[in-house]
Formats: structure tokens, C-alpha cells, sequence
């Protein structure tokens, strides 16, 4: 087994040594890209295990099926790192890590399937340690208290982990969360500028850089994590992650939007998935551009297969709408209507949109920038801003069948 030292980032030296004395029980990581946190918590777990014989660990994230492409793989990487890989067996359902000596267990669980939550028992001894996976995506305090209140029993001891990265606004319940202080809990934060450069590579600082050259604030959100939000933020319930292709393609409600522009309005297409049970849209492609005709819109529309779905177009431009018809894609207009705009901006902020920035890079700007105005005095102004806003518009009308039924919100 190597050195901890030799493959854990200094930045988490002090973590590490509170985090085996047991000097708290709750320990809270947050960061932006590169800045290692994922990876300190799967060092730090097997090696919790393997010092405190009878204990098992429970590894969680929001949705269950990011499970195995992303902390999974994350967990048997660091086993690797540790020099210990060929002592512990992976089992993929349930998806497991199983440590051969001893038959402690490291388990894998999603938040989004609650009946199973409940069902995980340890083979021996008792779940000492808990990790919550980006944090932010999970409803809240209150759904954290609810899981470790069913995990937290049996034993003497506890760790609690839990790692993300901040979410753009202030107000985001995982923001104010871990800036309360609290007597059991060590709060860590960390960036790639704490990471060992030939560790992440010179193409990651190079990326970095070219950020924030073009994008100050997105940097700073991004790599390093921190909250630039106003507090202002039209959109709350976001969850901000990639969308794997095994994902995408069990959607089965698909719902389409198109916001009609030319320049400098950007023409925006989005083609979404909806989660009706969970509350939650998933933004799975779009086309935002500037100067392209009827013509040339609607074939990517065809080109990508979309024609297998309607599309819910703007109204205020029928002949552009007469164009996509003759083109054979299945056009209709919104209805629009008296306080269609609030409805359709309500029924959005209730419910979870899911984003991907490298599917949606237009559709992400748009939603995670668009702020309520403010007065002279700061105070925020209601009402909606009528500024970049072409693909939210586009999500608006894509729903419209289910928020405009006869005025009502659906």
C-alpha cells in the first residue's frame, strides 16, 4: 500500500489527519473543476474502512443511475492509488465495492429511488460512513437529516462526507447550508490552484486560463467555486451535470420548443425530456444561432431526427411557422394568452431543470445568468426581464400544453 501523502493533495492534509482522529463527525468539501475534493473523500474512505474493522461505507448521489460512471469509477480509482485494487472485488448490482479481507462493503446507492434507500442493510457490523456526492443535487437539508437518520445507527462512531460544487447563487440551500456554523462539522474549500499542476496537466490550466480571459465570472463560478450569484436568480432548482446517452435515451415525454430570431436575437430550438413523477426537465439539445433561415433551421431540426415530436414555435411569426410546416416538421403555434408568460416562468421555477452544458451551452448561459432587476435601491423588481431570454423562451412554449390548460397550471 502506498503513502497516503503520495497521492492525496495537500490541500487535504489537515482534513485528513482531523478526519482519522475524529475530531468531527460531518465534514463538508466544496470547490470547483480540478480541485480534487471527489478524490480526497475516495481516498479517505477505503482507508477509514480498513482501519475501523466491522464498518461498511454508503456512497450516495441524487440520481442512482450516474452512479457507476462517475463515483464508482472514482471509488475503484482510488483503491488503485492506494495500492489496493486487487484487494477489493466490485460487484455491479447492486453496485458494490467489496473489500476481500474482511467483507466490509462499500456501497452504492441513488437518493431517487427511495424503497431501495431504505433496504440497505449492512451484511455485518454497521454503516459508519456516509459520502453525499455533489450535495447541491439533493432537495436539501432536510433530505440529507431524512437518509442519515436510517443510516447513523448501530454504531459508536460516524463520518459523514459530503462534496460539490457551489452553486452559482448565494441562496442555493447548499450554500446557505455550509455557511452556518456548526460545532461537529469541519468545512473545507479547495481549487485547482491548491492541485499539484503535472497532477491535472497543462491543458487544464490552459482551459482555465482561456476562461477567464473570455468569461471572469464564469470562471470564477466553475474553477473557482465560488457563489457569484446575486441571490437574484430567476431559475433555483437547477441541476447543473452531464447527461449521459443511456440517460437521454430512456426519456419518453419529449417536448419541444422553438423562439423565432435572426440578429442579434439568437434563433433557439430545444429539444427536452420530462420527468413527470420527479418534477424534472432534462434540456437535451438545442440549436442557437444567429442568421440562419426557415430553411436551413428546419433542416437540423430534420437532420437530427426531430421531426418525431411537435414543436411548439412562436406565434408571432406564422409565416416562419408555414415555412417548417411545408418543410414537413410538425410546427403549431403557442397559444399565448393573458398571463401566459407568468404562468409558463411559474411552472418552470417549480420544477428541476437538468442542464448539461456541453448539450445545451446557449439554454445553460441564458438560464443560469437570467436574474430578476433591481431598483435604484437594490431592491429586486417583479416581473420577468425581457433580455436573453431566447431559449427560456423556447422552453416556455414547449411546455405549453401543460401549464396553459384553460388558464390553469398543470
Amino acid at each position: 500500500m502506498v503513502r497516503l501523502s503520495d497521492v492525496l493533495g495537500p490541500a487535504f492534509y489537515e482534513l485528513a489527519g482531523d478526519v482519522f482522529r475524529h475530531g468531527h463527525t460531518f465534514y463538508d468539501l466544496a470547490g470547483g473543476r480540478g480541485s480534487l475534493k471527489s478524490s480526497a473523500v475516495s481516498l479517505l474512505v477505503p482507508l477509514l474502512l480498513v482501519q475501523n474493522p466491522g464498518t461498511h461505507a454508503l456512497v450516495m448521489r441524487k440520481v442512482g443511475n450516474t452512479l457507476r460512471d462517475s463515483v464508482f469509477a472514482q471509488y475503484m480509482w482510488a483503491a488503485d492509488k492506494l495500492g489496493m485494487g486487487p484487494l477489493w472485488g466490485a460487484r455491479l448490482s447492486p453496485l458494490e465495492l467489496i473489500y476481500r479481507p474482511t467483507g466490509q462493503r462499500i456501497l452504492f446507492r441513488g437518493a431517487d429511488d427511495p424503497m431501495k434507500l431504505k433496504s440497505v442493510k449492512a451484511p455485518f457490523g454497521y454503516i459508519a460512513v456516509t459520502h453525499f456526492e455533489e450535495k447541491d443535487q439533493f432537495s436539501g437539508r432536510e433530505e440529507i437529516r431524512s437518509i442519515l437518520q436510517s443510516t447513523m445507527r448501530g454504531g459508536e462512531r460516524f463520518w459523514c462526507f459530503a462534496s460539490y460544487n457551489p452553486p452559482l447563487s448565494r441562496d442555493n440551500w447548499a450554500n446557505v447550508d455550509s455557511a452556518e456554523e456548526q460545532p461537529d462539522r469541519m468545512c473545507h474549500r479547495s481549487t485547482y490552484l491548491d492541485a499539484p499542476r503535472a497532477w491535472l496537466g497543462e491543458a487544464f490550466f490552459a482551459q482555465a486560463e482561456r476562461l477567464k480571459a473570455r468569461d471572469e465570472r464564469a470562471y470564477r463560478h466553475e474553477y473557482l467555486g465560488e457563489a457569484v450569484g446575486t441571490g437574484a436568480s430567476v431559475f433555483q432548482k437547477l441541476e447543473v451535470r452531464p447527461i449521459p446517452e443511456d440517460e437521454a435515451g430512456r426519456m419518453d415525454r419529449i417536448f419541444q420548443g422553438a423562439d423565432w430570431g435572426w440578429y442579434p436575437d439568437k434563433f433557439a430550438f430545444l429539444r427536452t425530456g420530462y420527468d413527470a413523477a420527479q418534477e424534472r426537465i432534462f434540456l437535451l439539445d438545442e440549436y442557437y444561432v444567429n442568421f440562419k433561415s426557415n430553411r436551413e433551421t428546419a433542416q437540423w431540426v430534420r437532420e437530427r431526427g426531430y421531426g418525431d415530436y411537435p414543436v411548439t414555435c412562436d406565434s408571432a411569426e406564422p409565416k416562419s411557422i408555414a415555412d417548417w410546416r411545408d418543410m414537413g416538421l410538425p410546427a403549431r403555434g403557442a397559444v399565448k394568452g393573458p398571463g401566459s408568460v407568468d404562468y409558463g416562468f411559474k411552472w418552470l421555477q417549480s420544477r428541476t431543470l437538468v442542464i448539461d452544458p456541453a448539450r445545451t451551452p446557449g439554454a445553460w448561459r441564458e438560464i443560469t445568468r437570467y436574474e430578476y432587476a433591481r431598483d435604484r435601491e437594490g431592491n429586486l423588481v417583479s416581473g420577468y426581464p425581457d433580455r436573453a431570454d431566447h431559449a427560456i423562451s423556447a422552453l416556455r412554449y414547449a411546455y405549453e400544453s401543460l401549464y396553459n390548460r384553460r388558464g390553469a397550471m398543470a
